[in-house]
């Protein structure tokens, strides 16, 4: 692929090459390349009127449609970067985003733009998803030229907020030049072309879709968004699959697992036109990869990386790691990236030996919005081994941050979110479960006198967190359990969880 400056630059290039293609595909289309250029010159338009500039951050909260793409592309156009944010989000959590990255300007659907508080709308501009037909800027300037702002490579993209160990959300900031190394290592790797079409079932705020989008765009391909009323729905998931001849599906395991427990999934035969499954964001138990393998003739590819860094490592399924007990490995570096095992005393690991998970190259991110840019390797936290071969299996986390249904938390956050009701002494959070099964246990000491609840404390966590980020279980207890040396017996809790 050719080495465009530019993240915006792929769409408008397929627009430009191949107009009436479709762009957008599925229950949330059809939209073709001239549609989704068009929408995003308007809305650009209307952002510069509301005062919207190269380096600014706009946020778009919005359900997955092609408004919401359209929005991304005129906040890229106009030199600003875009910050996703998932539509179930509550308007507190999208407050605090706005301040921590100094946001300009929020653009969503009606619906949610009147949820907005009023503190809120005297630091940003509301823009609508979907203005109307003709609406002009709000200067009166009227209609503008189509948008194009082309800024350094090294320049803001967009900013993904993850879950942060200091009880306020991260953001991760990509640059241009991150987001353009990854999809082009991975048209080159799917051998993408413009007669595939990408199922995105992550949310716009999850960097999985970063891949269904930008590589369909850079192609001229169709992106197939999942909508996000049956994003878990298994039974529809499989129909979307088939009837919308998916032939590039990405998601995190627990899903594909969801489809086939509860959907029937490999009950009947794999569409023909499905030729790469890809998984990440958490261990595939090597059982379900064989089911799986024997189901398709698909490549099955377990992709690797956090949030920082994207993808980093990649390894395609091969019989021989369908014969281990042990998942497929995360295998070796991709995207023009390098990485390393590096031991506790500083050494580079080699063959059987264990370390940190190391990243150096193109797809590391700039840095945490609003903190020191990243200065050398990015340490990803992750425990890994290396092979004979020099892949890596992943082995786990070295930190309290855990993986539940592909979404990356950091148990301190959802801590504290519990601490802030006045009916909380004490409480502690932990994963339990594996695979499918995997979720997020809550124990909660009540204050004297308490009768808080489990339904009215999940009401309270919801107006602070996402819904990934709410436990799916929620036990009282009378104290929690200390060690000899004082500190919270986090083993004992999810012992007494188990029994």
């Amino acid at each position: 692929m050719s080495g465009p400056a530019n993240l915006h630059e792929l769409m408008a290039e397929a627009a430009a090459r191949t107009p009436q293609a479709l762009a957008v595909a599925g229950p949330c289309g059809p939209v073709t390349y001239a549609e989704l250029d068009a929408r995003a010159d308007a809305l650009a338009g209307v952002m510069a009127g509301h005062g919207v500039r190269r380096g600014d951050r706009v946020l778009v909260w919005s359900p997955k449609s092609p408004d919401a793409l359209a929005a991304m592309q005129a906040v890229l156009r106009l030199g600003a970067a875009y910050v996703p944010i998932d539509p179930l989000s509550p308007v507190e959590r999208v407050a605090t985003i706005a301040r921590e990255c100094a946001a300009r300007a929020v653009c969503a659907p009606a619906d949610l733009l009147s949820r907005v508080p009023g503190a809120l709308r005297e630091l940003l501009a509301c823009v609508d998803t979907a203005p109307p037909e003709g609406t002009a800027p709000p200067d009166g300037a009227g209609p503008r030229e189509p948008v194009s702002v082309l800024v350094d490579r090294d320049e803001p993209a967009y900013i993904l907020f993850t879950s942060g160990s200091t009880g306020t959300p991260k953001g991760v900031t990509i640059s241009h030049g991150n987001a353009l190394a990854f999809v082009a290592w991975a048209v080159e790797e799917l051998s993408a072309g413009p007669g595939d079409r990408f199922a995105n079932h992550a949310s716009f705020s999850f960097d999985l879709s970063v891949l269904d989008i930008y590589a369909a765009f850079a192609v001229g391909a169709a992106v197939c968004p999942v909508p996000t009323e049956f994003a878990y729905a298994p039974a529809r998931l499989v129909e979307f699959l088939h009837q919308e001849h998916i032939t590039v599906w990405y998601s995190v395991p627990s899903v594909l697992l969801l489809m086939q427990r509860d959907g029937g999934l490999l009950d009947r035969p794999a569409p023909g036109s499905l030729r790469a499954l890809l998984f990440a964001g958490e261990p595939f138990p090597i059982h379900h990869v064989r089911r799986f393998a024997e189901w398709t003739d698909a490549r099955l590819l377990n992709l690797y990386g956090p949030t920082e860094t994207n993808v980093c490592t990649r390894h395609e399924a091969r019989p021989e790691d369908l014969e281990r007990d042990l998942p497929v490995p995360i295998g070796t570096a991709c995207g023009g990236d390098r990485v390393w095992a590096s031991t506790p005393d500083g050494r580079t690991a080699g063959p059987g030996e264990e370390g940190e998970l190391m990243v150096s190259g193109p797809t590391v991110f700039l840095g945490y919005w609003g903190r020191p840019p990243q200065d050398g390797p990015y340490a990803t936290g992750d425990r890994v081994r290396v092979r004979p071969d020099g892949s890596f299996d992943y082995l786990g986390r070295a930190d309290g941050q855990v993986k539940v249904r592909g979404h990356r938390i950091e148990l301190s956050e959802v801590t504290a979110a519990l601490h802030t009701h006045p009916e909380v002494a004490e409480a502690a959070v932990a994963a339990v479960g594996d695979g499918l099964d995997r979720r997020l246990a809550a124990f909660v000491a009540r204050t004297p006198a308490s009768v808080l609840g489990n339904i009215a404390l999940r009401r309270h966590l919801a107006q602070l967190l996402p819904p990934q980020m709410i436990p799916d279980d929620v036990r009282f207890v009378d104290e929690l359990p200390r060690n000899h040396r004082g500190k919270l017996d986090l083993a004992a809790l999810v012992s007494a969880h188990n029994t």
